[in-house]
């Protein structure tokens, strides 16, 4: 389960992120590219963009439901 407390910093504010325990598998960037994309240096992902729409909300929880390593959270500050 991600931590609020553990995201990674560049993650924009808002209620979706994704915390250190990510391992750079490349899904959350391939369902949701909007709002997910590469940290190129440390080779993780972060949330560069909250969800604008109802799809991009869909894209952002399908992406939390697949992450292997269920870095991706949902309850961060809004």
């Amino acid at each position: 389960m991600a931590d609020k407390e553990d995201r990674n910093p560049e993650n924009v504010d808002g209620k979706f992120y994704v915390d250190s325990q990510c391992i750079d598998c490349d899904l959350c960037r391939e369902t949701a590219p909007a709002n997910f994309t590469r940290e190129e240096d440390e080779g993780y992902s972060y949330l560069f963009k909250q969800p604008e729409n109802d799809e991009e909300l869909e894209l952002c929880r399908e992406a939390l439901e697949g992450c292997p390593v269920e870095a991706i959270g949902e309850d961060g500050d809004s």
